[in-house]
C-alpha cells in the first residue's frame, strides 16, 4: 500500500514538472524555427494545425518563435479567404508574425488565384520544396 501511494504521489509531482529549454534557449535574437504543413481539407485538421500553432505561440511567446506554415494540396483550404472559419484565424496568427504559404503547384491544378487567398500569404513554387529546404536549413518540421 505504502509503494502505491509513493507511486501517486511522484505522478502528482510530474504532473506539474515544466518543460525544460534545450539549448540554445529561445530567446528574441535566437528564436525556435518551426515549420507546420498542411495538406488536409477536413475540418478537424485545419483547425488542429491553427490550434497547435497557437499553443507554441503562447508557449515560447511570438518574439521567440520564427513560424511558417506551408499549405499544399488539400490544405490549401486553409487559406481561402472563402473559408470564414479558418481566414479570421490565420490573420490573428499573421498578426504574430507567423507566415502562410501557399504552393503555387496546387493553386495551378485548383484554379486558385492569389486574390482569392487570404491577404499576407506568401506563394511559392512547390509547398514541398519550401517545406523540405526549411529543414535542410535547420527549422524544425512540425506534422501534428
Amino acid at each position: 500500500m505504502t509503494r502505491f501511494i509513493l507511486i501517486l504521489l511522484s505522478l502528482f509531482i510530474m504532473s506539474f514538472a515544466d518543460t525544460e529549454f534545450a539549448e540554445p534557449k529561445p530567446s528574441i535574437d535566437n528564436p525556435r524555427k518551426i515549420i507546420f504543413s498542411v495538406t488536409e481539407d477536413s475540418p478537424h485538421a485545419l483547425d488542429h494545425i491553427l490550434s497547435t500553432a497557437n499553443n507554441v505561440l503562447k508557449y515560447y511567446g511570438p518574439e521567440k518563435v520564427q513560424m511558417e506554415i506551408v499549405a499544399y494540396s488539400k490544405g490549401i483550404e486553409v487559406l481561402l479567404k472563402s473559408n470564414k472559419v479558418t481566414a479570421q484565424r490565420v490573420d490573428t496568427l499573421m498578426q504574430y508574425d507567423v507566415e502562410f504559404v501557399a504552393c503555387g503547384n496546387t493553386m495551378r491544378t485548383k484554379n486558385i488565384k492569389e486574390e482569392d487567398l487570404v491577404e499576407g500569404s506568401v506563394v511559392v513554387t512547390a509547398g514541398v520544396v519550401e517545406l523540405l529546404e526549411r529543414v535542410k536549413s535547420g527549422w524544425m518540421y512540425i506534422k501534428p
